[in-house]
């Protein structure tokens, strides 16, 4: 167990300060986008006819096991070699998005710092709503709520089955989560084939979700003990709210944080839909809460890695 929390903080610093290198992505593309072909041709070939929650089913044992054999295979064999966990840290490195996500959410602040539809534009790369309409402060606040959420899905939550079951862990995790994110929706062709699929995602993120909840806190805390306190508070106050049993979580916690409100009303695809307000503070945001969210999520980054380490030298 202590190779795979020394793997886990070593490939979060690794991932935070590389990231994916552009050169290795222009070459052979990423292993998620493998993942989203091989998905795309399992809906391509099961999603008709009839028991189509079955064949969801089917698609998402055949998804993880197709991805799981080399990784385990891969795993194993880097077990015999000396040092073989660093190798192990850098591949599965390559599944998590600490700079990537930073990154767009920073092209956030930069579009809005030129124009709204700047802004506009960056915050369409990362949120489903409609951003044609949005104005300063609902763009601000889809790059905040996207932050948190991602910070789970995105980070916490790989980093969390790395450091339990090593690089199949994290390669099957990613796969769930891919699965989630292109067939896991509630419209007529995905409800039923993508049960599956919708479900197993939100059962593989419940731990991450409230472990980001409670890094925001902590990262609320290291400057003002108050505001942390008000995170955790927020927390166990709203995260029922949120449509999804995990999402909730860090969002309602980053809210309270930053002293502003997530949800309310959005648009997507044409459709109005009304969310609960999180979180007691102001309505009205501006690029700047960005910036204060970027560091908020920074410091929490941080304690991650930390808290990674120590158990790699405690276990």
């Amino acid at each position: 167990m202590i190779f795979n929390f020394a793997a886990t903080a070593f490939a979060l610093i690794t991932e935070r300060l590389v990231g994916y290198p552009d050169p290795i992505y222009q070459k052979i593309g990423h292993p998620v986008e493998w993942m989203g072909k091989l998905i795309s041709r399992l809906e391509a070939d099961l999603n008709a006819g009839d028991a189509r929650r079955w064949k969801g089913i089917a698609a998402v044992v055949l998804l993880l096991t197709i991805v799981a054999i080399p990784a385990v295979a891969v795993s194993m064999l880097l077990a015999q070699v000396a040092y073989g966990w660093i190798i192990e840290a850098l591949l599965a490195s390559v599944f998590l998005a600490q700079k990537s996500l930073h990154d767009h959410v920073v092209a956030v602040v930069r579009g809005l710092a030129n124009s709204l539809g700047e802004g506009r534009k960056a915050v369409g790369l990362i949120v489903g709503r409609d951003p044609t309409k949005l104005d300063e402060s609902a763009v601000s606040r889809a790059a905040l709520e996207s932050l948190a959420e991602n910070t789970s899905d995105g980070i916490v939550a790989p980093a969390l089955w790395l450091a339990l079951l090593g690089l199949p862990g994290i390669v099957m995790y990613k796969a769930i989560n891919t699965a989630d994110s292109m067939i896991g929706h509630k419209s007529e062709r995905y409800r039923e084939f993508g049960w599956a699929a919708a479900r197993l995602d939100d059962l593989v993120n419940l731990p991450a979700s409230r472990l980001s909840g409670l890094l925001f806190a902590a990262a609320a805390a290291w400057n003002d003990k108050q505001r942390g306190l008000e995170s955790l508070r927020a927390m166990w106050r709203d995260a029922a709210k949120h449509q999804s049993p995990n999402a909730g979580w860090p969002e309602s916690a980053l809210a309270a944080s930053l002293n502003v409100k997530f949800g309310g009303p959005r648009s997507y695809d044409g459709e109005l839909v009304d969310l609960p307000w999180m979180g007691e503070g102001r309505e009205i945001l501006t690029r700047d809460d960005i910036s204060k969210g970027l560091r908020l999520f920074a410091t929490a980054m941080t304690m991650l890695f930390a808290l990674s380490l120590a158990c790699a030298l405690l276990f």
